[in-house]
């Protein structure tokens, strides 16, 4: 089978760090390659240097056969090479058509928009997509907007395409329509690059998977020749245990209940609106849904950090409503906030400010005066431990932290009950978002253990698979309302989707 790209010894060094170590890789025609690996395996370097972003060190990168040197996305693209982004690079405020055609490099006084749009119509309807080429990319739902980043590439002929964590942001039914589309391009002869840290994605729709460790290639196989406990072992070098790991609930009294919340947005519109709902201490309640439907804001403001607008938050049978996030706090609320690096940490300060940033006013580690370091240290020392944080020192400035050490650095804050004791109740939002395998295994025993020892949890994640294993209740979020909450016990993949998919219709 022909090779469309084949990289040979590639090494990629940064300061202090090879993120490429004599990698070789290879694309066949036809195929779906998944490649593997844990933040900061080298997998994300490696695409980069595919899609001319960085230029290896040493190595050499073949296309079709032929020794090429890329300096530049432009000379990628102009060998066929697309990648659709995570984060999606589209013009909201543009269609849908000007967002595929922009860059195309045509006379701007003679571009041709029905031949466009005729030919965008074509080439949706072959992969099964329904999209209308003069609606504007804001008025899209986020499995939309990723099809229209695919047709951007494949309008320019690509047929060598990479793509970044595809599904984190698409419902179980976007994602099925993903794979039978990626599948036909398979099919057509391009061949596809497929990162993912879902291993049942891996097992679905791949043909062959590549694992990456430490810079290095471990193995690459078959994907019908492995197991996803096998790749596991490969990723991190010790076994995980699959399957459920869900501790049975015993549910104590009401922790948290929301009435009919309404919280306003950061553009001034409603976010949340009229959400009722309750938690119970040792129960872990999943929030479902697809990113931007009013789940950051409702976490907020149960959390203190955003004013209700209307409605009522009880805690413990008091009303709360409106409080401020160090009242919050002090009253056992944990927050563990989405992009934990953006909004979790301030970057410069050092790993013992950063661990403190709410119990430096408290004793011992205060007398409302000066600053207690010695004590300071030396928790901050036990905190490092115990949660697994590593950094040389706690006085190593939080920015030369990796990701999944960051997550340790805020759960080891929030959770290790230095002010107040054991939270009564945990807000995670989005706590395993862009964690590898064994980071996300760590935040889901963690918060397993503390659903044992009473705390009521509100899960928030748009991965159903983790709802699923780690849920007593999960709630369906659309458009800043509960569509339905189901148990667990009557919950699976599918009802959750249906639920957001009609939710969508609705709101349409």
């Amino acid at each position: 089978m022909e090779k469309l790209v084949e990289l040979r010894g590639i090494v990629k060094r940064f300061p202090g760090v090879v993120a490429n170590d004599r990698v070789d890789f290879e694309l066949r025609r036809g195929e779906v390659h998944a490649l593997l690996g844990e933040n900061g395996a080298g997998k994300t370097t490696l695409m980069n240097i595919l899609y001319g972003l960085y230029k290896p060190d040493e190595g050499e990168i073949y296309v079709r056969g032929r020794r090429v040197e890329l300096k530049s996305p432009k000379d990628a693209i102009s060998l066929g090479i697309g990648m659709v982004h995570q984060n999606f690079r589209l013009v909201e405020s543009h269609t849908v058509l000007e967002n595929i055609i922009l860059g195309l490099g045509e006379d701007k006084l003679r571009i041709d928009f029905e031949k466009h749009r005729r030919r965008i119509m074509e080439l949706a309807e072959r992969y099964g997509w329904r999209i209308d080429p003069m609606a504007r990319i804001w008025q899209l739902s986020a499995g939309e907007k990723q099809q229209v980043e695919l047709l951007k590439i494949l309008y320019r002929g690509a047929e060598i395409l990479i793509l970044d964590e595809p599904t984190s942001v698409l419902t179980v039914q976007e994602t099925r329509r993903l794979f039978e589309a990626l599948r036909r391009m398979a099919r057509e002869g391009k061949g596809i690059i497929f990162i993912t840290h879902k291993l049942n994605e891996v097992m679905e729709v791949s043909d062959r998977v590549t694992v990456m460790r430490k810079g290095r290639v471990v193995i690459t196989k078959e994907t019908r020749e492995t197991t996803k406990a096998e790749l596991a072992n490969y990723m991190i070098g010790r076994p995980i245990v699959f399957g459920q790991k869900k501790v049975s609930a015993k549910l104590g009294s009401i922790v948290l209940k929301v009435i009919d919340l309404k919280v306003l947005g950061d553009r001034g519109y409603p976010a949340i609106n009229g959400v009722s709902l309750e938690v119970r201490r040792g129960e872990i309640l999943g929030i479902a849904g697809v990113s931007g439907n009013g789940q950051v804001e409702l976490a907020e403001a149960i959390a203190g950090l955003r004013r209700p607008l209307a409605g009522r938050i009880l805690l413990n049978g008091v009303d709360v409503t409106g409080m401020d996030a160090g009242k919050m706090i002090e009253l056992g609320v944990a927050y563990i906030p989405p992009e934990g690096n953006k909004l979790g940490i301030v970057p410069g300060f050092r790993v013992v400010d950063n661990l403190f940033l709410k119990a430096y006013r408290y004793p011992p580690y205060s007398n409302n005066l000066l600053l207690n370091w010695g004590k300071m240290l030396e928790k901050a020392q036990e905190l490092i431990e115990e949660f697994g944080i590593v950094t040389p020192s706690a006085l190593s400035r939080t920015s030369s932290l990796s990701g999944g050490n960051i997550q340790r650095l805020i759960l080891a804050r929030e959770l290790s009950g230095i002010v107040g004791g054991i939270p009564r109740l945990i807000v995670a939002a989005y706590p395993t978002k862009g964690l590898d395998i064994g980071a996300t295994e760590f935040v889901h025993d963690l918060l397993l253990r503390y659903k044992e020892m009473g705390s009521g949890i509100i899960f928030i994640s748009e991965d159903l698979e983790e709802l699923l294993l780690l849920s007593d209740r999960i709630a369906v979020i659309s458009g800043g309302r509960i569509r339905g909450v189901l148990a667990r016990e009557e919950a699976d993949a599918e009802k959750i989707g249906l639920l957001m998919s009609e939710a969508v219709i609705q709101a349409g």
